[in-house]
């Protein structure tokens, strides 16, 4: 990296982990607290995973205003930036156009529902987003939506009007890129925890890869399984809830 001018900037867009603000379609099987501490351990783990990332100035974009002790807290060493906007989209590009009127080269966006998304994927969006021939990097999810966002130069296009938490995001971003005449690299498709299924797919897949990361992650599940019964409910599942 030849200097900040020349540098990404790697931005996590994180809601702060309170009861029943986050993680809701888990609820069942989850309570709205075990809710709450899972993502807390999701955003920790983001701040891990992007602080591991070499030639990116890591960022945290928070919501709500009032939560910014907590992600001072959570993010130490990230420039936090309140998220502003409607939906989604607008708030991606507001947060896109923050980040590079600091001066940065280029800016990519994550969330933090990709707990075991390796971290080599994030490196390689680095340096796809720089390349010449690069104009938008996307990483997609499973679900149809994607995971990670980079620009160069803000592209209201790609984020108006837009069915958010759809399975029709991806490929309409795709769509529009193409009519815009924009070059789109795709990293590898991976799968957000949003549902049920997709927490029971996380469990297994984090028993399978004892040594693997995400620890916060990982720790939150063996906490669940040592405190509840085999279907999270029951008295257990009460004793046994954090927030």
């Amino acid at each position: 990296m030849a200097g900040a001018e020349r540098a990404v900037g790697l931005a996590v867009m994180a809601k702060a982990p309170r009861v029943g603000a986050v993680k809701t379609r888990l609820c069942p099987p989850l309570r709205p607290p075990e809710a709450a501490d899972l993502a807390r351990c999701f955003l920790l783990d983001a701040v891990d995973r992007v602080r591991a990332v070499a030639g990116a100035q890591p960022f945290m974009a928070y919501a709500p205003v009032e939560a910014h002790a907590q992600f001072e807290e959570a993010a130490p060493g990230f420039a936090l930036i309140p998220q502003r906007g409607g939906d989604l989209g607008e708030r991606q590009l507001h947060l896109i156009e923050e980040v590079l009127g600091r001066g940065l080269q280029a800016a990519l966006v994550i969330g933090t529902d990709s707990p075991t998304l390796p971290h080599e994927c994030l490196d390689e969006a680095v340096s796809l987003v720089v390349a010449p021939h690069v104009d938008v990097v996307l990483g997609p999810t499973e679900d149809g939506g994607y995971y990670l966002i980079g620009l160069r130069a803000p592209c209201p296009a790609l984020f108006t009007d837009m069915l958010w938490s759809t399975p029709a995001v991806l490929g309409r971003t795709l769509e529009r890129a193409q009519r815009l005449g924009l070059r789109v690299a795709c990293l590898p498709t991976w799968f957000d925890v949003d549902t049920g299924a997709d927490l029971e797919r996380l469990r297994v897949e984090l028993e399978a890869a004892p040594d693997a990361w995400p620890r916060h992650t990982r720790q939150f599940l063996e906490r669940r399984v040592a405190h509840h019964t085999p279907d999270g409910g029951g008295a257990a599942a009460s004793r046994g809830s954090r927030s």
